[in-house]
């Protein structure tokens, strides 16, 4: 799984003209799932998510997390993460897990960081031609790929 975190001052999504998810304070998360992406992958990463201290304290200083924060959160799918760019100019998203694989892991990913967190998660709706808007807070923006934890 990869994601890209933007800690934002307020998101939404948009889907044929109606808002379908919207948040003050907290993190946008792009989620891109590939097929070999388990439930360990979903823990690691929400365990992250929840963790990552991306947040500013009182001195200016990121030391706050999302849960420190009781932050928001909107999860986006996104197959385009995994886009394969080595040849040619058309991104190839052979790599990018297909449906049948992809929505079980998306709704388990989302099961769990609610979990974590201990309140709702916000979403897109998979597949959907979707309209994302933020405030890019910082801006502060960070990828993680579970199959490379650095």
């Amino acid at each position: 799984m990869k994601i890209v975190i933007q800690r934002v001052s307020k998101a939404s999504v948009t889907i044929e003209g109606e808002k379908v998810a919207s948040i003050n304070q907290g993190l946008l998360i792009l989620l891109g799932i590939v097929a070999e992406d388990t439930s360990e992958d979903i823990k690691w990463l929400t365990n992250k998510i929840v963790n990552l201290r991306v947040f500013e304290d009182d001195h200016g200083v990121m030391n706050n997390s999302l849960k420190a924060l009781n932050g928001d959160v909107i999860v986006v799918s996104q197959f385009t993460l995994h886009a394969g760019t080595k040849k040619g100019n058309r991104p190839s998203y052979i790599k990018a897990a297909k449906p049948d694989v992809a929505i079980p892991l998306y709704n388990d990913f989302v099961k769990q960081l609610q979990q974590d967190l201990g309140k709702p998660v916000q979403t897109g709706q998979f597949g959907a031609d979707m309209k994302v808007e933020l405030l890019n807070d910082g801006p502060v923006t960070i990828i993680i790929d579970s199959k490379n934890r650095e």
